[in-house]
């Protein structure tokens, strides 16, 4: 065998084989393949090649929206890449010319763990590479929203159905527990040194203070639910997406967001809409599914027809995740 390089990414392969054509005469067959090292990438934003001034040509120009799953076919112009859109049904589609992502100019600033939110807001990824993966059970459901819009109730629920493919965390606490309560069961509860040396050993996803006591959701908690072959279903803030999405948690994110309402009249309701569309502007590009929470049983039929549809479809991944 014997390789030779035919453009960027794309070598050709030569296999040599012998062949007896009659006695003591072999012939050679020389063999050609073409081997292309497929890249897939996930738009984080809406495209519209009738919109973009900067495009060459707009009629070789391919739309696309957030979350469609984009084929790179040739890469070899610095500034523009021929692609075109991949799924499970067509290999490849018409092409189009798009930003080489790797030219993004990053905005430098100081960061401060008081502003973290603000932080992520300008570290959103344009594009992200991913992979095709059979369907398989993720180790974490993350559900994500403001304050009061049912995240809770669905968590409860799914695990309530199937108490054996769900599960959830216990949270830990430097708060004395109550005459009635039990250490593990509503709480873990420890000592408020020991919390404190936990944190500083950066062995907690989220922590926070209430009241005088801390409270916190630990690493080894989740690890734990996910080991016994359950997934993890977590409604934690959203500053702790950065940390979950790794090959660690491989999680499904799920954005329930508020309903949108025309008038209101109630300040909490409109608290929760505004909390809400703010957490959609900050973190879109970590969602995998977003459902409108206007209805608690339907939201719920769709969370659980997602979360069922992994284990029995193939499902694009960080390429982080498998390689």
């Amino acid at each position: 065998e014997r390789s030779s390089p035919v453009g960027q990414g794309s070598p050709t392969l030569f296999l040599e084989r012998y062949s007896p054509v009659g006695q003591g005469s072999p012939t050679l067959f020389l063999e050609r393949y073409n081997l292309v090292f497929q890249v897939h990438l996930k738009p984080h934003f809406n495209y519209s090649p009738a919109t973009d001034n900067l495009i060459p040509c707009k009629e070789a120009g391919l739309a696309f929206s957030k979350g469609d799953v984009l084929h790179i076919v040739n890469r070899e112009d610095p500034n523009w890449w021929q692609v075109g859109t991949a799924d499970h049904r067509t290999a490849l589609s018409r092409v189009l010319f798009i930003h080489n992502p790797q030219k993004k100019k990053k905005k430098k600033m100081m960061y401060l763990m008081s502003k973290n939110a603000e932080f992520d807001r300008h570290e959103l990824q344009i594009y992200e590479e991913v992979a095709k993966m059979p369907p398989f059970q993720r180790k974490t459901l993350v559900l994500i929203g403001a304050q009061g819009v049912g995240r809770r109730s669905l968590k409860n629920r799914l695990i309530i159905i199937n108490p054996l493919l769900y599960g959830t965390t216990v949270p830990f606490t430097s708060r004395p527990a109550r005459e009635e309560e039990r250490d593990g069961q509503s709480y873990c509860f420890v000592s408020r040194s020991q919390m404190e040396a936990d944190i500083k050993a950066s062995r907690y996803l989220e922590h926070g203070e209430y009241d005088g006591n801390l409270y916190g959701t630990k690493m080894n908690s989740i690890h734990e639910v996910v080991d016994a072959g359950r997934t993890c279903i977590l409604d934690v803030n959203p500053q702790a997406l950065k940390q979950l999405k790794t090959a660690e948690f491989m999680p499904f994110v799920v954005f329930v967001a508020a309903p949108e309402l025309d008038t209101l009249r109630e300040t909490d309701l409109k608290k929760t809409v505004d909390e809400s569309a703010r957490i959609r502007r900050a973190y879109s590009h970590y969602f995998d599914l977003t459902i409108v929470n206007d209805n608690l049983d339907k939201a719920f039929e769709q969370l659980q027809a997602a979360v069922e549809q992994l284990c029995s479809e193939p499902q694009w991944v960080p390429v982080s995740w498998v390689y």
